[in-house]
């Protein structure tokens, strides 16, 4: 999932969204969700990244996005969903000049998104993760266990965000193992050549599936640097004039957030346990307060 989301990129995405929306406003807003019961359907955008939501082979909408607005927008009498694929920058831009009437791509809840649109609750929560070797010998549950270890290794990929995140906790050169692909982490971690591999969650639960010589780290405390957690919070996105139609689909969400079907889909998708509670513990207003 895409989750950097710099204050250049903030800005381009907010002068997009007001140069596309050509400041169009319904005269009602209150009658947007009646309009779309009436009119059998609603347009809905995603942006084809897997696990978040993307479009199967067969035309159909999946993912953690897709699979849960499926449920939620039935829950409000909108049971007919036309689904569009948009490049991730794009999906800002195409809700606020019409194109579509949400959006369904587990968008990081951050603060400059949320000057320019309406987030849902958080329906997701997703971080960084490692792979060790099947029964987690060295007892690795975080970024933490590798720095105070100075006999273990962690692998990464040249060039990946995780290089930043383990200088950020501490752990020093001499300890990190560049790989020049996340397919080479499965010989490096089963061979014993590292300790852990470190990549994005939902990239080391993909890995781990291919081998029963490697496991996912559970549980797993996500790193902190400068500060803050990397941990990001998805949800989908409404304009802001259209409140009628996003006030009922957090309504109809947070009573689905309750539900083990709910739980899983993200756990379905990859997510851990840790992560289907974080998206249950942060509120929309928090996350858009920074």
């Amino acid at each position: 999932m895409t989750t950097t989301f710099n204050r250049r990129q903030a800005l381009a995405t907010i002068g997009l969204g007001l140069a596309s929306a050509g400041l169009i406003g319904e005269a009602d807003a209150a009658s947007t969700l009646d309009r779309l019961r009436n009119r059998g359907f609603i347009r809905v955008a995603t942006a084809n990244e897997v696990p978040y939501g993307y479009m199967t082979a067969s035309g159909n909408a999946a993912g953690i996005g897709p699979d849960v607005a499926k449920h939620v927008l039935a829950s409000i009498g909108i049971k007919e969903i036309q689904w569009s694929v948009m490049p991730f920058g794009e999906l800002i831009p195409g809700l606020r000049a019409r194109r579509v009437d949400m959006v369904s791509a587990e968008q990081n809840i951050l603060p400059a998104r949320c000057e320019v649109v309406a987030f849902s609750e958080p329906n997701s929560s997703y971080g960084e993760g490692l792979m060790v070797r099947a029964g987690n010998p060295d007892n690795i549950h975080s970024y933490s266990d590798i720095k105070n270890n100075p006999k273990l290794k962690l692998a990464i990929v040249a060039g990946a965000d995780e290089l930043e995140f383990a200088h950020g906790v501490g752990i020093p050169d001499s300890q990190i193992v560049s790989i020049s692909a996340n397919a080479d982490a499965l010989s490096a971690v089963e061979t014993g050549r590292v300790a852990a591999y470190a990549g994005t969650e939902l990239t080391v639960a993909r890995l781990a599936k291919h081998s029963k010589a490697v496991e996912v780290a559970e549980p797993f405390t996500q790193p902190v640097v400068h500060g803050k957690s990397v941990r990001s919070y998805g949800g989908f996105s409404f304009r802001k004039d259209e409140t009628a139609l996003h006030l009922a689909f957090d309504k109809e969400l947070a009573a689905f957030k309750k539900t083990a079907a709910w739980a899983k889909i993200l756990r379905d998708a990859g997510l851990s346990a840790e992560s289907v509670a974080a998206a249950r513990s942060k509120t929309t207003a928090e996350l858009c307060a920074g």
